[in-house]
């Protein structure tokens, strides 16, 4: 997306919200955003409210394609799966011109929001914001359906899941907003989830850095590619609850080191599997060869390992979403075939661990931490992946509690992780 060009007013206050299906999930609930959004403009703000379908409409209208054709084609879903917010803009608009707020709603395509040509899984390529603009120019409410654009052909797109985050902070982007706001059923980012964990606790604060990490992991609060956008345009962005009032967590730019804990957080992601091709040639080209036609399909890879063998091959084993398992083992056996490969093989019973925090790069002792905690509870380590930020693990699925849980307690994460707390690990 090209650097943002706004003409508003500099003396306007400009905020983007975004509410999730949940938070939009009813009538009652649609004419509860609509008293928020009347609050915060009644303060003087210019809004922006990007919306997703109601709770259950996308998995409906999903649901009704099966019946038609379990394989129908990409371009027909997204005009499908893109009417979900169409309905919502038009029934918040409609209760907040009911309270006196002129308010106007508007598709993807209305507002211009331009993608690429991956049906499903579209990515923003640019945002033509000057009717937004102008709208907010004469204190109108400007809604806008998340998830969705068109591409150069005029096509409808959608973002994938989670794609509303990703409307929100692109909107926010382009208009440079003040803030970006985040309205979810949860009040804000935890140290994991409460639902395993019920001692996770609330962070005040949390960076970009992070939270992409967290997000990309697995955690559920923000979609990844809405948090990359907020890094790279510095979005100020905060993530709070539709239901209750509060502070939610703020996701910043920069943090002081006297501030940062060691540790922000643990994510998790139920849905991995793993796909291992055997017996490949071990010389130069080889992992192009294999990754260029996964790459071709649009499969999101995430840790890779190659082992080599003495007898001059090599195993190059690798994680999909556990969605993609049966096309990438379709299109792994094909590769396999032409590279003379032994065999390929494949487990779909993978789960994702990952802590995640930017005092890992000044404090050894981590991994170690880790690694000792999940083998005192008996857990196997299948695969590991680090940055300079994160450690992940891949194990049994069965265990994924188990493990959250063990971590969440020996790295104290009800109060911030201390050098103290690493203490044991680093004389190991």
């Amino acid at each position: 997306m090209r650097a943002p060009v706004v003409s508003l007013a500099k003396n306007m206050f400009i905020a983007v919200e975004k509410y999730g299906g949940t938070s939009v999930g009813s009538v009652e609930r649609i004419n509860a955003v609509a008293d928020r959004v009347s609050a915060s403009h009644q303060k003087g703000e210019r809004l922006v409210v990007v919306v997703s379908a109601m709770a259950g409409e996308t998995n409906r209208l999903l649901g009704l394609a099966e019946e038609i054709d379990p394989e129908a084609q990409a371009r027909e879903m997204d005009v499908l799966v893109s009417t979900g917010e169409q309905v919502t803009i038009a029934l918040l608009s409609m209760a907040l011109n009911k309270r006196g707020i002129e308010a106007r709603s508007y598709t993807g395509g209305q507002v211009q929001i331009l993608t690429d040509n991956v049906h499903g899984k579209a990515r923003i390529l640019d945002i033509n914001a000057a009717r937004v603009r102008e709208d907010l120019e004469n204190n109108r409410v400007v809604v806008v359906a998340g998830f969705q654009g068109v591409d150069e052909e005029g096509n409808i797109t959608t973002l994938g899941r989670g794609g509303s985050d990703t409307t929100a902070v692109a909107m926010a982007a382009a208009l440079e907003a003040d803030e970006c706001r985040i309205f979810t059923d949860v009040d804000g980012v935890y140290t994991t989830d409460p639902r395993i964990v019920p001692e996770a606790r609330r962070l005040d604060q949390i960076t970009v850095e992070e939270m992409l990490e967290l997000a990309s992991q697995g955690a559920k609060v923000l979609q990844t590619r809405s948090v990359e956008f907020a890094g790279k345009y510095r979005v100020p962005l905060r993530v709070l609850s539709s239901f209750e009032d509060g502070p939610g967590t703020l996701i910043t730019h920069e943090v002081s080191d006297m501030e940062q804990p060691l540790i922000a957080g643990i994510a998790y992601n139920r849905d991995e599997a793993k796909v291992t091709i055997r017996g490949v040639p071990d010389q130069p080209g080889i992992a192009s060869r294999i990754f260029g036609p996964i790459s071709a399909a649009h499969l999101n890879i995430d840790m890779i390992i190659q082992n080599v063998a003495q007898d001059g091959t090599t195993d190059l084993t690798f994680t999909v979403n556990r969605n993609e398992y049966a096309q990438a083992m379709k299109l792994l056996n094909e590769i396999a075939q032409e590279l003379n490969a032994r065999d390929v093989v494949g487990d779909d019973t993978l789960a994702k661990i990952a802590i995640v925090g930017v005092g890992m790069r000044s404090h050894s002792g981590v991994a170690a931490k880790m690694f000792d905690t999940l083998a005192a509870e008996g857990i196997n380590i299948e695969l590991i992946s680090t940055s300079e930020i994160k450690i992940s693990v891949g194990v049994n699925d069965k265990y994924l509690e188990l493990a959250v849980r063990a971590l969440h307690k020996a790295f104290e994460l009800e109060g911030d992780v201390t050098e103290e707390t690493l203490t044991e690990a680093q004389e190991a």
